[in-house]
């Protein structure tokens, strides 16, 4: 069907290509093509790439893949298809044609297997030999999560690769890891599939307009700058990316990267090395830009906690706990706003500031990159006359403006008493007068100001960029590692930090106003008293309080505190462990107490040796593993996708075998406990985590249940009072054999089961979690305020 709707374009469509032989054909695939991200850029992207080069003798198909089953995908992706638009300056008839020429030429995938991926490109191949077509080359995009990327790209390298002559374009989205490791492990992944000239990283900024600018205006003004890009003569240098906009919707994902990340890490950095790197002899090569760029990071001072400021807006914290509510217990810390002072050591930026600034929840949406000059001129004429020239007393300033805020538009200003810059007229106009308008205390009348002929998305910008195959807008593995490595121990030495609280908005004041303090950055004034504890909470900075619980150590401490100290203690055996024996088993109870905790564990504790450890459950839920009722599922999401456990240490519970769920004669609970005896030394696990339900249950083990309280160390399945019922869990001799037992109790919905626990003996058929007493190892509670005292 796609052949012959390509061969309708081809020869009979309205707008043939030139004269003389195809340059070849060019298979696009969008993977995750019925995500936000191409709903609202991408197809708009493909579609403007389309329209540009349907004339350039090159032919196309444009493949959307997603894992949705293909009816509904299909239908997703063509509501989105229908939606397209032309630019303004499009004429009415032709955009109709290109419109309907691209849905013609755009058919939807499902793509979920090895076997998906191999029917895709037989189906290419089918095509070109059907159309007498040559392979120009395959552009995959992905817009898929990261944990996604190293198994479609083994599905790729392995079956949907083109023939040899034509060429390869992987696209990938950020995060590209999560810190430095992250970052390196993935890369490392990705090369044994990809060679680096085949990968385009995206970082959308680079493809805004003003930021792409940044270079060409340093190469083509360079006699005027030259004598003044440097320490003698620059005051300071701001990258700034406001937004109104809060986290709400997108907590999930803020509360695994937080602003630092999100923005500071590749946006803001990007933005600052075009303006602080060495100028290249050549700005249009991408080799020569990254290897400025690599020795502009190389004279970079290394962060400290004083680098920073940090902020968070006073309804997150409530809008993580009502958009993740597994997440109960968990006092968020991770930062919407930050600032961030830089230094280098450059000889030309000795001592020149570099701040960098982001934010949810301000008072205005804009982004700017802004260079301000000393100004060492004294003017003795009246303002009234300073005002009415371009004195030498005003300020002196270049500024890229990204858009929105005041001015809307992209634009480039230049203080008129600098000097009026050279711009290309095909591609930069010069702006008219807004006497209204003012931007940092001036009116634009003292700036020369240019704005763009005509303003792109940064996709489509990027879209042709990765069509013509210019690489130099797109982060390279070493300039990626590069500015992890630089991020990477302000996020660690800042992971612990409360951030200061602000109401959000206009509200906000001057509460976030930061100066440079003794090398490093500080708020200007003191934080109120009702935003540090809006609900009369009581302080979290005390230790946390250690005594007996049921003759076995406890830990109590209010639910954040208490998370950071099991964390770390679970840390603390994990490296003794591996140390003993070269290996860590570590056996996880489901439910919700523990999300908290799985959330800490991923995002602080890098020293974690997760390589060396093997990650089982405790018990799980009848239900296939990717259901959201699955312990192993909420354990992947939170925990296990974060960290870099080898594949094959990680063992789900085999509830689902034959396509049956804990049917007994499948055997799912003794293959389990053959597993175990097989790889952990004595069936003795290093540590069990363990919660307690209102009804003194722990791991699916439940009062006066028939199997699991007494007898063979083993896994047994078991009845669950509350749905699902059916259930699969360690035995309580199995759980006695481990060396540790970590017992989690959160919440004032536990006191009474607490205080009846403190009162009881040993009960297992009235309460299981009486029974855990480690015959050989140690018991610890760890029990949160609000369970200990109600």
């Amino acid at each position: 069907m796609l052949g012959r709707v390509l061969c309708t374009v081809l020869f009979v469509g309205a707008l043939p290509s030139p004269a003389g032989a195809s340059q070849g054909h060019i298979s696009v695939i969008l993977l995750g093509a019925t995500g936000d991200l191409a709903k609202k850029y991408l197809w708009q992207g493909l579609f403007q790439l389309y329209m540009d080069q349907v004339s350039s003798g090159h032919s196309f198909t444009f493949h959307g893949g997603a894992l949705a089953a293909l009816e509904p995908g299909q239908r997703l992706m063509f509501d989105v298809l229908k939606k397209l638009s032309c630019p303004p300056d499009e004429p009415p008839n032709r955009c109709a044609v290109l419109k309907d020429q691209f849905l013609k030429l755009s058919q939807y995938h499902q793509l979920k297997t090895a076997e998906n991926y191999t029917a895709l490109n037989r189906e290419i191949e089918t095509l070109l030999r059907q159309e007498g077509l040559e392979e120009a080359g395959r552009i995959f995009y992905f817009s898929v999560p990261p944990f996604a990327y190293t198994e479609i790209a083994g599905h790729i390298n392995g079956s949907c690769r083109p023939r040899a002559g034509a060429w390869l374009r992987v696209v990938l989205e950020k995060p590209f890891g999560h810190d430095l490791p992250s970052a390196q492990q993935l890369a490392a992944q990705l090369a044994g599939f990809f060679r680096e000239e085949e990968m385009y990283r995206v970082d959308h900024y680079l493809g805004k307009q003003a930021v792409a600018h940044i270079l060409p205006f340093r190469d083509q003004n360079r006699q005027f700058l030259d004598p003044i890009w440097n320490r003698h003569h620059v005051e300071r240098v701001e990258v700034v990316l406001k937004e109104t906009v809060d986290a709400k919707g997108r907590t999930s994902f803020y509360e695994q990267y937080g602003v630092i990340r999100d923005v500071l890490q590749n946006h803001l950095t990007e933005a600052l090395l075009f303006l602080i790197m060495e100028l290249p002899a050549n700005v249009s090569s991408a080799q020569e830009v990254v290897q400025h760029k690599l020795q502009a990071f190389q004279a970079l001072w290394g962060l400290q906690r004083s680098s920073a400021v940090l902020g968070q807006y006073q309804a997150y914290d409530s809008q993580v706990q009502e958009e993740l509510p597994e997440a109960r217990g968990h006092v968020s810390t991770t930062p919407t706003f930050a600032g961030v002072l830089i230094h280098s050591h450059s000889l030309r930026w000795e001592g020149v500031p570099f701040l960098l600034t982001s934010g949810k929840a301000l008072d205005e949406r804009v982004g700017y990159a802004r260079v301000l000059f000393r100004n060492r001129a004294y003017c003795p004429q009246s303002g009234t006359l300073r005002d009415a020239g371009h004195s030498q007393c005003k300020p002196k300033q270049i500024i890229f403006y990204f858009g929105h805020g005041a001015l809307n538009t992209p634009a480039v200003l230049v203080s008129r008493n600098l000097f009026q810059p050279a711009m290309p007229k095909d591609s930069w106009k010069e702006a008219g007068a807004h006497s209204d308008l003012h931007i940092f205390g001036q009116p634009l009348s003292d700036f020369y100001m240019y704005s763009p002929v005509k303003e792109r998305d940064a996709y489509s910008v990027l879209i042709s960029h990765i069509y013509h195959g210019r690489k130099d807008f797109f982060i390279t593995t070493e300039s990626l590692l590069a500015s992890w490595a630089f991020w990477t121990p302000l996020l660690d030495s800042t992971s612990r930090q409360p951030p200061r609280l602000y109401p959000g908005g206009v509200e906000n004041q001057q509460l976030l106003d930061f100066e440079m303090v003794a090398g490093g950055v500080a708020f200007s004034l003191a934080e109120p008293a009702e935003l540090l504890h809006p609900s009369g909470q009581m302080p979290s900075e005390f230790r946390a309080m250690q005594s007996k619980f049921r003759q076995s150590p406890l830990v109590s401490a209010w639910a954040e505190e208490l998370i950071a100290r099991l964390a770390s203690d679970m840390e603390e055996v994990a490296v003794q462990s591996v140390a003993r024996s070269g290996q860590f088993h570590l056996a996880l109870s489901g439910g919700s107490s523990p999300v908290g905790l799985f959330q800490r564990l991923a995002r602080h504790h890098h020293g974690f040796p997760w390589q060396h450890s093997h990650v089982w459950l405790a018990d799980e839920r009848c239900v296939p593993l990717t259901d959201s009722e699955s312990n192993f599922q909420g354990l992947h999401r939170h925990l296990l996708q974060h960290v870099r456990v080898p594949y094959l240490n990680i063992h789900p519970m085999p509830v689902h075998l034959n396509r049956r769920l804990c049917v007994e004669e499948d055997g799912g609970a003794e293959l389990y406990a053959q597993d175990i005896t097989a790889l952990v030394a004595n069936a003795s696990f290093d540590l069990v985590l363990l919660g307690v339900g209102t009804d003194g249950h722990t791991a699916s083990l439940f009062p006066r249940s028939e199997h699991g309280l007494e007898g063979a160390p083993t896994v047994v399945l078991t009845e669950s009072p509350v749905k699902p019922h059916q259930r699969m869990s360690l035995s309580l001799p199995l759980i006695n054999r481990a060396r540790q037992v970590f017992v989690l109790v959160l919440g004032r919905g536990k006191h009474d089961i607490t205080t009846l626990l403190s009162r009881v003996g040993r009960e297992p058929h009235k309460w299981p979690i009486s029974g855990v007493s480690p015959s050989s190892g140690q018991l610890i509670w760890y029990v949160d305020y609000e369970a200990l005292l109600g």
